[in-house]
């Protein structure tokens, strides 16, 4: 095959920020732990997914990607992999929904040895569709909360049939990508794409587990009045202890002026929600799936439907009222007009919480039987020591008497 010259690397600068990813697999015997191993990757085609699947193909991998979503691949990406050796890519920037789902049944012919998946679509189409067999496959890694939710179903209706890491519960991922990475990227590019503030407006969050809760602190601290909505007594308690207002969206719809689903859900802001809001009241999701925002419902319910930008749909009901929709429904900080996704720093925790999860399947796949669990917590610690290091950040150690102390249950005779 005859390489192009690439006048311009498009993951240069992001690699050049990814010191965890790079150096994670420097060890002698991880050089080459993915040999012969074919390994499947569906994510979001953009730079840091591309030094991610680089760095799997370094150790050996043959490695075959698709998008997980339409209206996240970056083409200068796409185009860069596809001229490395070992890397397949079934991706195209304009690909329809259509095209996506071909591109997984695609990837999943290829016979991949091992799934390293974001939302699980790779994963629910092996097990249930005739065509696919999961013998001879290691395992799955999945990232995100939606596609632990669906590996979970997979696994409530007995057809999971290899193990799942459900990298998205592990803490190095969870307490940075989760909260800092979606809070700030989704109100950013919110903020860029509309060219507006957020200081003063009334932010309507729904959903407060770790995403929601990040949100809702990054648009408080920018100076928003915060108002949170959800379905779980225990979370709604610690939104309100966190100092955010908390009501049902029935109360919640008539003074929000920004909405932002973070659920996992689906028909969050529905009929009788877009009836009561205000004028101009603008919608988003960073959900995995433009599902939680009932888009059916807001083209009958309106008169006329304008594209007021890149990006911005505005639905125009018969009383004047106008609700912006942003990124049709779709991922706001990965499908935005001006989107880059989460900030590199914090995926460079959370992929390298994927090559750990992969790396542990393919050393010691006799371990693990069909099930989704967590990633152990000793491939965490890997993980936040080498951030750590890279941070510049010091920890202490505890003493042998500590140590001693903490393992016993007769602590007063120790001391």
């Amino acid at each position: 095959m005859v390489r192009r010259e690439h006048t311009e690397d498009p993951l240069e600068r992001i690699r050049e920020r990814m010191p965890v990813v790079r150096s994670l697999l420097d060890e002698t015997d991880d050089r080459a732990v993915f040999e012969d191993v074919t390994i499947a990757v569906s994510s979001h085609l953009e730079p840091k997914t591309g030094v991610y699947i680089e760095r799997l193909r370094d150790a050996g991998a043959d490695v075959v990607c698709t998008p997980n979503k339409t209206g996240s691949v970056h083409g200068d990406v796409v185009e860069y992999l596809e001229d490395e050796p070992d890397i397949t890519v079934f991706a195209d920037k304009s690909m329809s929904a259509d095209e996506l789902n071909q591109a997984h049944r695609d990837v999943l012919r290829r016979d991949p040895d091992l799934l390293l998946t974001d939302g699980a679509e790779l994963l629910v189409k092996l097990h249930s569709e005739p065509e696919f067999s999961t013998e001879g496959v290691i395992g799955c890694a999945e990232q995100t909360t939606s596609g632990v939710s669906r590996a979970r179903a997979l696994e409530a209706d007995g057809m999971l049939e290899v193990p799942v890491f459900a990298v998205n519960h592990t803490p190095m991922k969870h307490w940075f990508d989760n909260v800092h990475g979606t809070g700030e990227s989704s109100l950013s590019n919110i903020m860029i794409s509309t060219n507006t503030i957020t200081a003063g407006r009334t932010v309507v969050v729904a959903g407060y587990g770790y995403v929601g809760r990040g949100i809702a602190q990054k648009a408080r601290s920018l100076g928003a009045d915060t108002v949170v909505t959800e379905i779980d007594a225990r979370k709604a308690i610690r939104a309100h202890m966190d100092g955010h207002r908390v009501m049902p969206m029935e109360e919640a719809s008539k003074v929000g002026e920004v909405f932002i689903t973070a659920t996992g859900c689906c028909r969050v802001l529905r009929k009788e929600h877009f009836e009561k809001m205000q004028d101009e009241a603008m919608l988003a999701n960073v959900g995995h799936s433009n599902t939680e925002i009932h888009l059916d419902h807001l083209e009958s319910l309106s008169s006329e439907k304008t594209d007021k930008g890149e990006g911005i749909t505005r639905y125009t009901f018969p009383d004047g009222r106008r609700l912006d929709l942003l990124s049709d429904g779709e991922l706001v900080n990965l499908t935005s007009p001006y989107s880059q996704g989460h900030p590199v720093t914090v995926m460079d925790s959370t992929f390298a919480a994927m090559l750990v999860g992969g790396r542990e399947l393919v050393r010691n796949s006799e371990d693990y039987e069909p099930a989704v669990r967590q990633l152990p917590s000793r491939l965490d610690r890997e993980i936040a020591d080498k951030k750590a290091e890279t941070l510049e950040i010091e920890i202490d150690s505890l003493t042998e008497f500590q140590q001693e102390y903490l393992q016993s249950w007769d602590r007063e005779n120790i001391l």
